[in-house]
C-alpha cells in the first residue's frame, strides 16, 4: 500500500497534525475511514477547495474510505469573513447549492469496491436536533477557556463574536462525532484555517470516550508575489464551467508564476515525483518554454473539464495568435476565449477600423489605419488590407464572431448580436 503522509509531506500538503506517527501505524493496518468536508456558501467550490477534493482522493488511491461531507446544515450558517457576521442564505438556496457541490465532487472519486466513496450531508442529523439537545448532549463537552483560545474565536474577540461565530465549532466537531459513530471514521483533515475546529472534534470525541482520533491540514495556497492564490482580475476561479469557463480555468494555470508553478504541481498534480523533478529542471533550464506551466494546466483541466474539452483549449489557445484553425473551435470555446481577450457585442457590423478602435486595440480611426498600413491588423487570422471595409458577415465564424488581432499577442473579438 502506498505510503500516502510520505508523499503529502513531500508535496508540502500537511501544516499541523495530531500526530503522524500514530496515524501512520493506523493507515499501514488496513483501510482507514476519513472525512474531509466542504460547506455550500455559493454555487460553487473554487481552485483553493480543490486541495482538499485531491488530497483525498490521493488517500482513497492508497487504499483509504473517503467520506465527503456537504454542509447541509453548516452552509446555513454561512461563509466566515475575516470581519463582520457570516452571511446568511435562504435555506432552499443552500440546498441547491448542496446538490450543485456533490455534483462537482463526484467525478473525482471511485463509489464502488472495497474503498467505495460515501457522500454525507450533516443535516441528516443536526437538523433533527433540538437547541436542547446541542447544549446538553454536545455543549457540556466544550470547555468554555478552550474555545475562547481558539485562534478563529480569540482574534475576533475585541472587534466582536456573535454567539454563532463562536459555537461554530461545536457543530464542526459534533460532525466528527457523528461519522465517527455511524462509519468508524478516524480522520478529518481539512485547509490550515479550520485547525481549531478541527481539534475541537478531535477533543470532543475524546471525551466522549470514542477516541483517539486524527487529524491534519493542509496549508493555505498562496501565490508567490503574495496576492490570494485563485484570484484574478475577474474574480474566483471556480469548478464550476458556467461560473469560470475551461479556457479562463486552463489560462489561470498555463499563466502562474515560474515561481508557483512547481508548489503548484505538488499540490495538484498525480504526477510522480519524477516527473515533478523532471519539470522543475526543465523549468530552471528554460523558463520560457513554460513546461511546468503546461503541464499543470493540461493536467487540471482534463482533470476537471475533461480531454475533449481540454483540447478545444489549447487548440484556441494556438488558433486564437494564427497557429491553428479557428474554424475547428466550438461556439461556446471561441465565446470564452474572447470574453477573456475582451468581446464587444455589435448590433450591425460596423468598419474593420471601427472594430479595432472600439475593442480597445486601437486607440482611434487613424492608429487602425496605421496599423492596418503597417501589416500588423489581423481579421480571423487574414491580414487586413483595408481597414475602412466593414467587417464581412461571411467571414463570421459560427455567423456571430470575428477575431482581432494586433500583432502577434494582442486579441479581442467581435460579437453580432
Amino acid at each position: 500500500m502506498t505510503d500516502v503522509l510520505d508523499d503529502l509531506h513531500w508535496r508540502g500538503l500537511i501544516q499541523d497534525s495530531t500526530g503522524l506517527d500514530e496515524l501512520r501505524k493506523e493507515l499501514a493496518d488496513g483501510p482507514l475511514t476519513f472525512y474531509v468536508g466542504f460547506d455550500p456558501t455559493a454555487a460553487s467550490i473554487h481552485i483553493g477547495n480543490l486541495v482538499q477534493v485531491l488530497t483525498a482522493r490521493r488517500f482513497q488511491l492508497a487504499g483509504h474510505r473517503p467520506l465527503l461531507l456537504v454542509g447541509g446544515a453548516t452552509g446555513l450558517i454561512g461563509d466566515p469573513k475575516d470581519n463582520g457576521e457570516r452571511t446568511l442564505n435562504d435555506p432552499a438556496v443552500v440546498a441547491g447549492w448542496v446538490e450543485r457541490i456533490r455534483n462537482q465532487v463526484t467525478p473525482f472519486f471511485d463509489f464502488e469496491g472495497p474503498v467505495a466513496a460515501t457522500m454525507v450531508n450533516n443535516l441528516d442529523w443536526t437538523g433533527r436536533m433540538s437547541a436542547i439537545e446541542l447544549l446538553r448532549d454536545v455543549g457540556k463537552h466544550f470547555p468554555i477557556n478552550k474555545m475562547l483560545a481558539k485562534d478563529v474565536v480569540r482574534n475576533r474577540l475585541e472587534s466582536g463574536i456573535s454567539y454563532t461565530e463562536f459555537s461554530y465549532q461545536l457543530i464542526q466537531g459534533n460532525d466528527f462525532y457523528e461519522l465517527n459513530q455511524r462509519y468508524g471514521c478516524r480522520l478529518q483533515f481539512g485547509g490550515s484555517d479550520q485547525w481549531g475546529n478541527i481539534t475541537a472534534g478531535v477533543d470532543y470525541i475524546r471525551r466522549r470516550g470514542a477516541g483517539p482520533v486524527h487529524a491534519f491540514t493542509t496549508p493555505l495556497v498562496t501565490k508567490a508575489d503574495g496576492t490570494k492564490f485563485g484570484k484574478t482580475e475577474g474574480g474566483t476561479i471556480w469548478l464550476d464551467a458556467a461560473m469560470t469557463s475551461p479556457y479562463a480555468f486552463y489560462q489561470f494555470w498555463f499563466n502562474v508564476d515560474d515561481r508557483d508553478a512547481i508548489p503548484y504541481l505538488k499540490y495538484f498534480s498525480f504526477r510522480s515525483r519524477e516527473e515533478i523533478e523532471e519539470l522543475e529542471r526543465e523549468t530552471k533550464e528554460r523558463p520560457h518554454a513554460r513546461a511546468a506551466q503546461k503541464a499543470l494546466a493540461e493536467e487540471l483541466t482534463t482533470l476537471l473539464h475533461g480531454k475533449e474539452e481540454c483540447q478545444q483549449v489549447m487548440d484556441a489557445s494556438q488558433a486564437l495568435f494564427g497557429r491553428g484553425t479557428l474554424a475547428s473551435l466550438s461556439a461556446s470555446t471561441l465565446s470564452a476565449a474572447l470574453g477573456e481577450a475582451g468581446l464587444i457585442q455589435v448590433s450591425s457590423l460596423p468598419t474593420i477600423a471601427e472594430a479595432f478602435k472600439e475593442s480597445g486595440l486601437a486607440s482611434s480611426l487613424g492608429d487602425a489605419r496605421r496599423g492596418a498600413a503597417e501589416g500588423g491588423l489581423y481579421i480571423n487570422n487574414e491580414r487586413v488590407s483595408n481597414p475602412d471595409d466593414q467587417v464581412p458577415e461571411a467571414a463570421l465564424l459560427h455567423g456571430r464572431f470575428a477575431v482581432l488581432r494586433r500583432g502577434k499577442k494582442t486579441i479581442a473579438g467581435v460579437e453580432l448580436v
